[in-house]
Parts: C-alpha cells; structure tokens; sequence
C-alpha cells in the first residue's frame, strides 16, 4: 500500500495488499459506528472511522521505517470516508446488536496478518514482525476507544489481542515455513477471526491476576 519498495511488494504479492484494504475499511467502521452510538456529528464519524482505519498502519509504518502507507495513497483515506458516509446514511437498525464486535473481529484479523507480513517483507526479524502485526490490529482501536471515552480493549479479558497475536504468528510462521505469502495471510486471517469469534460468542476470556 502506497510507496512501497518494488522488493517489499514482490515478497507481499498482489493480493495480500486486499487483506489489507479489508482491514481498513472494517476498521473505519467501527469507529464510524463509535461515533454514530454517542450521537455525534457526521464530522466525528468521518474522524473516527480516519483514525481508526489507519491508526494501527502507520504505527506499523513509523516504527519499521517504512513511508506511512496512507500519506502516499489518497485511496486509503477516500476509503475511511466513505465508509463512514455508508454508516451514516444506513438505517441504525441494521448496525444494532453484535455488528460492531463481527466487524471489528474481520479487521483484526485481517489487519494483523498484513501487518507481520509488511513488517517482514521490510526486513524486521520474526519476533518483531509478530509484534508488528498485533500493533497494527491493536492501536487503531485502541484510539478509537480512547477517543469515544470506553474501556480500552487492553483492560478486557476477553480474547482479543490474542486473537491478532494468533493471527500474527500464523502469519510470520507459515511465511517462514515456505508457504506463499497471500495463502498464509488468508490461514492466518482465517484462524485469528475464529479465535475472536469464538469469543464473542461464548464470552471466553484469559484469567485475571489474583492476589
């Protein structure tokens, strides 16, 4: 996505980039969807849905040295911005109930295996390559949260930077294992949104510190 070394985008292909276009724009999403539950103007949806989209992505980028992806791409923002005006001008009643949660388990399953597999394919050794993918799911929704005033995703039990740790791993592993690059990115994504979605639905969580 964006400026993108022409040897980095050969290790990527060409279509594991549409993971991450996913991931983006069910991101934007959900924080369009933050801002339409506290009734705020389209303004702050558009905002929201901006700086949830690409908020994981250029962490990613500005700690891996690579060009942030979405100032280089007017594609990307367009994409926030419209999906923010899609939410805003649906009826509520199709957004109500799990939507939010569904959604954001999509976008971070499929934006932490691109993320791994971007940081790889710009030289970051494994284990930070892992890293990378989960801070690329993590940190737009941890702003989000922040900035709608809710509990950070970080203060939860439930299973869900585990769920993009999943899907990390999966991803750096398969690569190294010799698997095309896309096909890895699908398992992983694949596996993180089952490890999510079992957790909303059957409301598992990690044990908590106890004295």
């Amino acid at each position: 996505m964006g400026v993108m070394p022409a040897e980095v985008a050969a290790r990527i292909g060409p279509i594991l980039p549409w993971l991450d276009l996913f991931g983006i724009a069910v991101f934007a999403a959900t924080g369009a969807l933050a801002a339409a539950r506290h009734q705020q103007t389209f303004v702050t949806a558009a905002f929201f849905a901006l700086v949830t989209g690409v908020g994981g992505g250029t962490v990613r980028d500005l700690l891996i040295g690579a060009p942030v992806f979405w100032v280089h791409n007017s594609t990307v923002a367009a994409l926030c911005l419209a999906v923010a005006g899609i939410i805003w001008t649906t009826p509520a009643a199709w957004w109500r109930g799990p939507a939010f949660d569904w959604l954001d388990a999509a976008g971070l399953a499929a934006y932490a295996a691109f993320g791994a597999a971007k940081s790889l394919g710009y030289g970051v050794p494994p284990v930070p390559a892992m890293v990378m993918g989960v801070v690329t799911a993590c940190a737009g929704g941890i702003i989000r949260d922040m900035l709608a005033g809710e509990p950070s995703i970080l203060m939860r039990p439930e299973l869900y930077v585990t769920a993009a740790a999943l899907a990390s791993l999966l991803q750096v592993g398969l690569t190294l294992a010799g698997l095309p690059v896309f096909l890895a990115g699908l398992v992983a994504a694949i596996a993180g949104f089952a490890l999510r979605a079992a957790a909303i639905h059957w409301k598992l969580g990690l044990p908590t510190y106890r004295k």
